[in-house]
């Protein structure tokens, strides 16, 4: 008997190159254990003030109380949407004039924002400009929803600086593609680049001059590790960039400025009424993101810029701490090794072309360390899990892939395990090469 056929999209769907390590790693029955170092999975506590919120859902204030559970209006919680606008405040930005709407997760904020400015679905017209390598998700969002994307790519230079293309090929791509819209991730993923504010500045004038839209991913807005104030698409001024307004959109999300990856609580922003209306009326078919996130989430209304302030540093220096000593130990460990600075976010890539060659693929590295390698680490068999980068670009026709022989590392398991993840690269890379020599 004939079975109903999957779709041609699901037939030809692989997990994303930050889950697939943990995939191929589930499957394994030796008792391996796993540093997964592939997805920014954060392992610090919330901030307290969510964390109260969370163990006092039965509390005498909580809306939860009697253990009813109901669903909030599709724009979200005026708590929750009041809360990012607070911390855009607490930034230094200004916040008159810009809307608010909660989603579940910075992933679906994305996807109804690539619905509400590119298109028609199956069509070339229109597309999201991307600036490679970029968040391997976001062109997944792309291919769902059957909207084009085109990218201008960066390149990992020898001295670990990721280089972005210059304004005037930017706008070329921009003149010959004709897109909709350009995505910025200010404090990168999957790159750990900064974009300083006047960065942020020259590429707004370039969306304003061909009437682009600016969507900005701050999910790690004030985590950044160098000298120099916080950047946003909301420090762009008229008087610096004028016609700004009204193409503006921010991606916001509860996942790594304040550990809460699975609270999926996330928002889109946006200084354009029109946009907003639609995106919520697009959003309306969700009916509204997670209620108990959003109360969660709401805490952070409460509390004044110092604290806030307070809260960023501590970040900063816990992940700085460990990025210089995870970037340190990989130079240390393997001097030809290119390794990226890490100026922002939580990720280092790194780059073996140096190391095993041109043709090295890092894909099948790390399906190696997923489902095969291991190596004593403390007198226990221990592996790692990382991202391989081929994901994280769109080479053009007859383009080759500059991911092929880098992969990310996520600074999100404990500063003591993530300390020894240079010694286990380098012992899983000596391995893995040995093995394919045999």
């Amino acid at each position: 008997m004939k079975k109903p056929l999957l779709s041609e999209h699901y037939q030809d769907r692989l997990p994303s190159a930050i889950r697939i390590a943990q995939i191929e790693f589930l499957k394994r029955t030796d008792q391996v254990v796993g540093v997964n170092t592939a997805i920014g999975n954060v392992t610090l506590p919330m901030h307290p003030a969510m964390v109260k919120r969370m163990f006092s859902l039965n509390g005498p204030h909580s809306p939860f109380k009697h253990g009813v559970v109901k669903y909030s209006t599709t724009a979200g919680e005026k708590e929750a949407n009041h809360a990012f606008l607070h911390l855009i405040a607490s930034s230094g930005f200004p916040t008159n004039g810009l809307h608010s709407q909660i989603t579940d997760g910075g992933s679906h904020a994305m996807e109804l924002v690539i619905l509400g400015v590119c298109g028609p679905a199956g069509s070339s017209e229109k597309p999201l400009l991307l600036i490679d390598p970029t968040y391997s998700n976001y062109t997944s969002f792309a291919i769902r929803t059957g909207r084009a994307t085109i990218s201008v790519t960066r390149r990992l230079e020898e001295n670990g600086k990721f280089t972005l293309p210059k304004l005037s090929e930017i706008e070329k791509v921009i003149v010959e593609s004709k897109p909709s819209a350009l995505l910025i991730i200010p404090y990168d993923n999957p790159t750990g680049q900064f974009f300083p504010q006047q960065t942020i500045n020259d590429l707004a004038k370039l969306c304003v001059k061909h009437n682009l839209w600016l969507i900005s991913d701050e999910a790690y807005r004030e985590m950044f590790y160098k000298e120099g104030q916080t950047s946003s698409v909301w420090g762009i001024t008229e008087q610096e960039v004028p016609g700004i307004t009204g193409r503006r959109i921010s991606i916001e999300s509860a996942s790594k400025a304040w550990n809460a990856c699975g609270l999926r609580t996330g928002a889109i922003i946006t200084d354009n009424p029109e946009f907003h209306q639609q995106a919520v009326a697009e959003n309306t078919a969700n009916l509204c993101a997670n209620v108990i996130g959003q109360y969660v989430f709401g805490a952070l209304l409460h509390e004044s810029k110092e604290d806030l302030h307070h809260w960023f540093s501590q970040q900063r220096a816990y992940y700085k701490h460990m990025a210089i000593t995870v970037t340190t130990g990989l130079k240390e460990k393997l001097p030809q090794l290119i390794v990226s600075e890490p100026d922002a976010a939580l990720y280092t890539v790194i780059d073996m072309r140096k190391v095993c060659g041109p043709n090295f693929d890092a894909s099948e590295f790390a399906l190696y360390c997923a489902q095969k390698g291991s190596v004593m680490l403390n007198g226990v068999k221990t592996t790692l899990l990382a991202a391989p980068m081929d994901g994280f670009y769109s080479p053009g026709p007859g383009q080759s892939n500059p991911g092929k022989t880098q992969m990310r590392i996520a600074y999100v398991e404990p500063p003591e395990v993530m300390a020894e993840v240079p010694k286990l690269f380098a012992q899983l890379l000596h391995d893995f090469a040995n093995r394919s020599l045999a």
